[in-house]
């Protein structure tokens, strides 16, 4: 018997590749009927307050309008769980942006005119949008995003702290961040009857859009029909349902017809989410060779008066070194500002900045290279649960990482490489993301003309999910990858969960390996396959809950050369190496990508992006991307990416964990620690800034 070559682990170019590169792949706003409407939305311009009139009479003149729905007679919803949701239903406004008012119109000009034209009366109050550590509204919640205990204390941390013979105590401070994907948040919409809602829609996951859909609507889930076939990214902005969805289905009910609504770049900032400011308080106490005997990590950060949503930034503090004596905990204060959500790597991303600075200075302050503090802090078991790791191999990319840069030639002196006017460091840091997996299903189907239709209800975001998918199926099957069909991205699909947390192929994969390796079964009991073919189904409600009893999580290590001109401030990376112990890698070459993508992103996290809260207005200053900068080409001259051949039999049938986000975490402390050894200047605010250094150098 012939064996087929392998399909996972080969660097297979993506399914939609072509498509994308032609144009014919179509996203939520490219699906355009004939008799099709448009519709742009109105911010509100005030930051807490009350609409107190509402004059559409200009807006309504323009023939091509059809109608401007408000809160006076936009249809009624459902109560709903997520209340950023609950579009136009009351004179209240919470922030500033929130859409207060939808034009709809035969053109998408009419339509921005029109809204232009909307004129709104409002009651204005004080509003409060300004975070700092003595703010008389914070308190403890109940659990941190993602289930966390808000509060943790193993040991006796004041005691340990108090007698530990080297201690550090420093704040870290984390900007508001935003989303940015290349696809703005957009919907069209379509009623067939009464009672049946079509929607294509950009999200990370057409289930819960339509579960939601059907809860504001009061259908039933079989009443909606959702499809996200093509995403042009998210990074965890469309991770949950938006308001687009909601008034593009408004708009096609009060007009009867299909309705496009994609929102602005400029209003992403206010209805899409962001990751939340935090401000944390890091103390490590150690003994003189540096182990770790007390670590307190305490977060402030905010959300809005209209939904609770708070960063687990602490969670990780829990998890990554020996800590016998620890205590961290989140507070949160309500503000009048627009509510945070998902952003790449929640928690981990800003928990982990602060912690692995906090890492760099200890080492300084124990006379130790950051390296070997690290390795002399590695558990033997997970810290906070006590839990035997899957598998952890953070010295091993600790140690590959230090060889493939030429760590071993660093010379620890602060300050001490020139080359003219530019002050050059390196830096170090460790990363660590937890692997996640949820219940899926998935069904396939072998054809009598010899291809297996395979169906999942998985989001392609930009990450090739549906060509690893593929590959899945097609070495359960065991069957050449061009026999395989995948179909992804529509709510007729069987369930599956959405796109983020690092956990879409883990979830998505297990139940594609588990339909096809039952269609396999089933193949091999058939000399042919009849006429109506063959069908499998899966589904891993049991299977998702199987390897909790070991702690799991993916680990990488970042090392940075910066260079910082004394004369501007100005702050450039020379390259960027990330080594990554992340289990099986199932395609090298959508991998990489993924790294890449993530490490750049912690490049901008570190010294380019943020958002400014004005506290006049209320409201984000950055509201495009020529104000908002995320890194270009000329800030990455030279990245790369390695990974550890990492065998893990805890995981799923494929082996993997998830990659998305274990890029991104440790990028930006990489880069402020080798600030700091450029410069002797310890930047604890992010992002790293000329007007930071300046005064410094």
């Amino acid at each position: 018997m012939t064996t087929l070559p392998r399909a996972l682990g080969t660097n297979t170019a993506r399914l939609e590749g072509r498509a994308k590169v032609t144009g014919t792949a179509r996203y939520a706003a490219d699906h355009g009927h004939p008799d099709g409407l448009f519709a742009w939305a109105v911010p509100a311009t005030i930051a807490r307050g009350e609409i107190t009139g509402v004059d559409t009479g200009a807006a309504l003149a323009d023939p091509a309008v059809l109608t401007v729905l408000t809160h006076e007679n936009a249809p009624r919803l459902e109560e709903g769980e997520d209340p950023t949701l609950a579009v136009l239903q009351s004179p209240c406004v919470a922030h500033r942006g929130q859409i207060v008012a939808l034009a709809v119109a035969t053109s998408l000009e009419a339509a921005r005119a029109a809204a232009g034209a909307v004129r709104l009366d409002y009651t204005s109050e004080p509003h409060d949008v300004l975070l700092g550590l003595d703010h008389p509204g914070l308190y403890a919640p109940e659990t941190a995003n993602g289930g966390h205990p808000a509060d943790r204390e193993r040991g006796d941390f004041d005691t340990a702290y108090d007698g530990a013979a080297v201690q550090h105590d420093a704040v870290y401070e984390t900007p508001p961040l935003h989303n940015h994907p290349m696809e703005p948040h957009a919907a069209t919409a379509w009623w067939e009857g009464e009672r049946r809602l079509c929607l294509y829609d950009s999200s990370q996951g057409s289930s819960t859009v339509q579960r939601m859909l059907a809860q504001l609507f009061g259908l039933g889930p079989e009443q909606v029909q959702v499809t996200s076939e093509h995403v042009g990214g998210g990074f965890g902005s469309k991770g949950t349902p938006r308001p687009q969805s909601v008034l593009a289905a408004m708009a096609a009910r009060v007009t009867g017809r299909p309705v496009t609504l994609a929102l602005p770049r400029q209003l992403l900032e206010a209805v899409t989410g962001h990751r939340a400011p935090t401000i944390q308080r890091l103390r490590l106490g150690a003994d003189r060779d540096g182990r770790i005997q007390a670590l307190a990590h305490e977060i402030v950060t905010q959300s809005s008066t209209v939904q609770e949503f708070v960063e687990q930034a602490a969670s990780p503090s829990r998890t990554m070194y020996v800590s016998p004596h620890s205590r961290t905990t989140h507070r949160v204060t309500r503000l009048d500002v627009p509510t945070p959500s998902w952003m790449r790597a929640p928690g981990e991303c800003p928990g982990m900045y602060a912690l692995e600075s906090a890492m760099d200075e200890l080492a300084l302050a124990c006379g130790l290279d950051p390296v070997e503090l690290r390795l002399r802090n590695e558990p033997d078991r997970e810290p906070d649960s006590g839990r035997p790791y899957s598998s952890r191999h953070l010295v091993e990319c600790l140690r590959e990482g230090a060889r493939r840069f030429g760590w071993q030639h660093r010379d620890p002196a602060v300050r001490g490489r020139r080359d003219g006017r530019l002050l050059l460091g390196t830096g170090v840091a460790a990363s660590t993301y937890p692997v996640l997996v949820a219940p899926c299903q998935a069904e396939a189907h072998a054809r009598a003309d010899g291809l297996v239709d395979v169906r999942v209800n998985a989001t392609d975001i930009g990450t090739g999910a549906r060509t690893v998918l593929a590959q899945i199926a097609a070495d359960a099957l065991r069957l050449p990858l061009e026999r395989v069909r995948i179909h992804v991205g529509s709510s007729d699909l069987p369930a599956a969960p959405v796109a983020g947390g690092s956990a879409g192929t883990s979830s998505w994969g297990s139940a594609v390996h588990k339909a096809c390796d039952g269609l396999r079964r089933q193949l091999e009991e058939h000399s042919e396959v009849p006429a109506t073919g063959l069908t499998a189904t899966a589904d891993t409600t049991e299977d998702a809950k199987r390897g909790e009893e070991y702690a799991r999580h993916a680990y990488g290590a970042q090392f940075v050369e910066v260079q910082v001109d004394t004369v501007t401030g100005e702050t450039r990376v020379r390259r960027l190496l990330g080594v990554f112990a992340a289990g099986r890698i199932l395609n090298p070459r959508t991998a990489r990508s993924q790294f890449l993508g993530g490490m750049t992103m912690g490049l901008g996290m570190a010294l380019t992006e943020h958002s400014t809260m004005d506290r006049e207005f209320g409201d984000y200053a950055e509201r495009d991307l020529a104000m908002y900068h995320v890194p270009v080409c000329a800030d990455v001259p030279d990245i790369d990416v390695h990974w550890l051949d990492e065998e893990d039999p805890h995981l799923n049938p494929m082996g993997s964990k998830g990659i998305g986000e274990i890029g991104i975490v440790g990028t930006a402390a990489a880069v402020t620690n080798a600030v700091h050894h450029a410069t002797g200047v310890r930047v604890r605010n992010l992002p790293v800034t000329p007007d930071a250094l300046l005064p410094h150098l």
